[in-house]
């Protein structure tokens, strides 16, 4: 029996890069997975993938900005399996005309909305179950730009990181004494589709010394097995080749 056999983990932004990294450990570790995402064939596809490797997963199609369809899967997840014990809050876009000279109101409210909101409304949506359950482990991908801030992500895509930095915090003061812990897990760089959408992507030499989308699953995994007293409140973790600290090819 796997360290998370019985549990049952709902990850959204399941269906490519840390989502998708994240569920696959996780059932390797023998959690029930759920992933959500807005692109049917991608859940299923990783839902095959665990699968096909000996675990256990299905797909629920969402858009995490859309909170009534997030508490409807929180529910429907645990009345089905009768638990929710972990949701990793993982689905996150960007924009490529970012900066704060070019980004629209619409492409900056989309971003928030997405990247805090929709974050919020997953805590939202699972808190109840995990507060019955007496336990439970949110994880909340932020960003390494959610602790330091840069031109390369622009303003709408920072402000939204951080304030996943300041909601993991607000959950732990409020919920810790339920036994809910939170983490805000802060990447720098890693290899996952968003990266497409910089206005100069990073080259193929750059990309080779980022973060593996592997690597932010084996993270998740690390927090989600360690023992219901334990919380990583927060979780920076970079590449050793740190491009926020050697600088961007492309804001040269």
């Amino acid at each position: 029996m796997g360290t998370l056999s019985g549990k049952t983990a709902w990850i959204t932004g399941g269906g490519g890069g840390i989502g998708e990294a994240a569920a696959k450990a996780l059932a390797a570790a023998g959690a029930h997975v759920v992933v959500s995402g807005r692109r049917q064939e991608e859940l299923d596809r990783v839902v095959a993938e665990i699968a096909a490797a000996g675990g256990a997963a299905e797909a629920r199609a969402l858009d995490v900005a859309d909170p009534a369809a997030m508490k409807a899967a929180a529910d429907a997840i645990a009345a089905a399996r009768g638990s929710l014990d972990i949701h990793v809050a993982n689905a996150g876009i960007n924009i490529p005309k970012r900066s704060t000279s070019v980004v629209s109101p619409e492409d900056f409210a989309r971003v928030v909305d997405v990247n805090l909101n929709g974050v919020m409304y997953g805590v939202i949506a699972a808190l109840p179950h995990m507060r019955k359950a007496g336990g439970g482990t949110l994880i909340l991908t932020s960003s390494w730009a959610g602790r330091h801030v840069s031109k390369l992500v622009g303003p709408a895509y920072s402000a939204s990181k951080h304030g996943v930095v300041a909601l993991a915090q607000s959950i732990n003061a409020e919920e810790g004494a339920h036994g809910i812990r939170c983490t805000a897990l802060m990447p720098g760089e890693v290899v996952t589709p968003i990266l497409s959408s910089r206005p100069k992507p990073p080259s193929a030499e750059d990309l080779a010394k980022m973060l593996q989308a592997e690597d932010l699953g084996a993270t998740v995994r690390f927090i989600a097995e360690a023992p219901p007293r334990v919380c990583f409140a927060e979780v920076l973790i970079a590449p050793t080749w740190n491009r926020f600290y050697f600088g961007f090819d492309e804001l040269k």
